[in-house]
């Protein structure tokens, strides 16, 4: 199974940035990114400057956003969307995009239950749940 480390998932993005901004041709996973990428314009200065913050660590408890977490958690919304796993996550996107008459803002709130399930795992120690992840999408409106 794929498992890229930090660098590695934060260089995929800055790699697609520079392969879309270069009008170079992307694999349909580049392709998903760009997109996302080119939604957040707030990120994309820091993708052009991947020396002065690939390594750079992100620390919430001092109000700091990862933007490469971000961006990746929205890369595994869409990958999730394309095939409705867990099943049911279109009918929430869906849901909420017309509830919330935005998208970009339907995406960002399934973006939020997605961290929360992964967040819970991580200090449970195991798998996330999908059930953790649907009910999180559940209470969204």
């Amino acid at each position: 199974m794929f498992a890229p480390s930090r660098d590695d998932a934060r260089l995929f993005l800055i790699d697609t940035w520079e392969k879309y901004r270069a009008g170079r041709p992307l694999s349909g996973l580049e392709q998903t990114a760009a997109q996302l990428i080119a939604m957040h314009p707030e990120y994309q200065p820091v993708l052009e400057a991947p020396d002065a913050h690939v390594h750079r660590d992100y620390r919430p408890e001092q109000g700091d956003i990862n933007p490469f977490l971000h961006l990746s958690l929205h890369v595994a919304v869409a990958e999730q969307l394309a095939i409705d796993q867990p099943p049911g996550i279109v009918a929430h996107y869906e849901r909420l995009r017309d509830k919330r008459g935005d998208a970009h803002e339907a995406l960002h709130a399934i973006v939020e239950c997605l961290g929360e399930a992964i967040w819970q795992a991580q200090r449970t120690g195991a798998s996330p749940d999908a059930a953790v992840y649907l009910a999180c999408l559940e209470r969204q409106r």
